[in-house]
């Protein structure tokens, strides 16, 4: 059940789209929405040279510091606005804080709340946006991560979920963070990918899952040397999952930067909200 639903807020465009999904959910559940809003300031410590001149570095920085707390003013006024106007209980939290704590700070205030509504980092632009902060959640939060895909929007409640099953710790997280959406669902479709005759496993889950009252399609499917992430949005696409479910990270992130893994390809092309454990 969810009663708090954290969105991070950053001044951008998609703002929005985090806030309309995060809406949606906090009406469907008579939930509470948090909004988080991070207003980075400059690093004194990535700025100071090691040639002198350290004191006009400070007189900088702390210029530029002045300067992004008055744009953070401006921006926090405009979003206390715009969340006063959701039809669901709301309250914003401002975060002022460098780089490398914004974080740690973040990851921190998730544990607080039952869901936290972030943007797909990769595949919007040249450079990931907020990657830090979207994997500190997943490892730091003990929460469940709603991964948005840039400019997606939310057309209403979540009618179908597509639950990727490996029968992993990870997967279990997923599955319990998001079984709610589950229950509320019209339609639950868990998929196994390269199952290799293991019967027992769809026949596992599919118990487990009658046990909460829902009746669970499961579809076993071969790779045939596809990614994984393909497989899953091919088959998401296939019964119009309007969210899908699956563990995050089950492999280290430097071995999936380093050699690709289901997660990282995941929040570099999923095409529709992706709710992520570990």
């Amino acid at each position: 059940m969810i009663r708090d639903v954290m969105v991070h807020l950053d001044g951008s465009p998609e703002d929005e789209i985090r806030l309309e999904y995060g809406q949606t959910l906090a009406s469907g559940e008579g939930a509470h929405l948090i909004g988080i809003f991070t207003n980075l300031l400059p690093d004194l410590s990535t700025a100071m040279p090691f040639d002198g001149g350290a004191a006009a570095v400070v007189q900088i920085v702390t210029e530029l510091e002045q300067q992004a707390r008055k744009d953070g003013d401006a921006t926090a006024g405009r979003l206390a606005d715009r969340i006063t106007r959701l039809p669901v209980p709301t309250e914003l939290r401002r975060f002022d804080e460098t780089f490398g704590t914004m974080s740690i700070r973040v990851a921190e205030q998730a544990r607080y709340a039952d869901l936290f509504v972030a943007t797909r980092p990769y595949g919007a632009g040249d450079t990931p946006v907020w990657l830090d902060l979207v994997e500190a959640v997943l490892f730091g939060s003990g929460r469940g991560l709603l991964v948005v895909p840039p400019g997606h929007r939310q057309s209403g409640p979540v009618r179908t979920v597509l639950v990727a099953w490996n029968g992993s710790r990870e997967a279990a997280r997923a599955l319990g963070e998001g079984l709610g959406f589950i229950q509320d669902a019209a339609r639950t479709v868990v998929l196994m990918i390269d199952p290799k005759g293991n019967a027992l496993m769809g026949q596992d889950i599919e118990r487990h899952l009658a046990r909460h009252g829902v009746t669970a399609e499961i579809v076993a499917v071969e790779s045939r040397g596809r990614r994984v992430a393909d497989v899953v949005l091919d088959e998401a696409r296939r019964v119009s999952a309007d969210l899908v479910v699956m563990g995050g990270y089950g492999h280290t992130r430097l071995r999936e930067q380093v050699f690709g893994g289901a997660t990282l390809d995941m929040l570099t092309i999923s095409d529709r909200p992706v709710l992520l454990a570990h």
